[in-house]
């Protein structure tokens, strides 16, 4: 009897031994995936961060934005805002979609056309949102905070030029007028972006991780 104790005491233990030497590996793998799946999607923190980037380009746009002014060309802090807000948390582009009519949906309280924002911020929250997939460096460079606002802002500024002679009935002979401004906008704007985004994404502690999926 003593004998038959011990040989299942052993028995026990190896297969115990055996056993604790799973879940070790299950544990490291789960701690590798957690950090990527806290960093995807839309969480609390990041809708408060677009919130408070759009509040604030809104404000810098009506106080700041009167200020500064060459030539009449002056920046857009909030399309500047909301490519700093897709570039530190990487929606997909339903997300971005989303930032983009919120984005319209502010503009209506300021000064302008009325409505046609819904559609130029729109497409250029939808093209801040497509660049971030791009791996476009140089060098070591991270070259995506400037070329993806920069793209970004002329297809805004572009498209709401496009509305204008389209629902507004603007005159087709000014449209060269508005080509510098556009561009002289998006190199403001590149401007901001690109002194914000290091920053900011060192103080809110958000590593570059892939956009979600769509």
């Amino acid at each position: 009897m003593g004998t038959e104790r011990q040989g299942t005491h052993e028995v026990r233990t190896t297969a115990e031994t055996r056993g604790d030497a799973h879940p070790q590996p299950r544990q490291a793998a789960r701690q590798v995936a957690t950090p990527a799946t806290t960093r995807r999607g839309m969480d609390i923190s990041s809708l408060i961060l677009v919130a408070v980037l759009l509040a604030a380009g809104a404000v810098l746009k009506m106080t700041v934005g009167s200020v500064i002014n060459f030539f009449g060309m002056k920046p857009n802090f909030i399309i500047a805002m909301y490519c700093l807000a897709i570039l530190l948390i990487r929606p997909n582009l339903v997300q971005a979609g989303i930032i983009g009519l919120i984005t319209g949906a502010i503009c209506q309280l300021l000064p302008g056309t009325p409505y046609l924002n819904f559609i130029s911020e729109l497409l250029g929250a939808l093209a801040m949102a497509a660049l971030i997939r791009l791996p476009l460096r140089i060098g070591k460079l991270d070259a995506m905070p400037a070329i993806g606002t920069f793209v970004s802002t002329v297809i805004s500024g572009g498209s709401f030029v496009v509305c204008l002679f389209v629902f507004a009935g603007a005159e087709a002979s000014s449209l060269v007028a508005y080509i510098p401004i556009v561009l002289c906008t998006a190199a403001l704007n590149t401007v901001i972006v690109s002194a914000l985004y290091v920053p900011l994404r060192k103080v809110l502690k958000r590593d570059v991780a892939a956009p979600a999926a769509a």
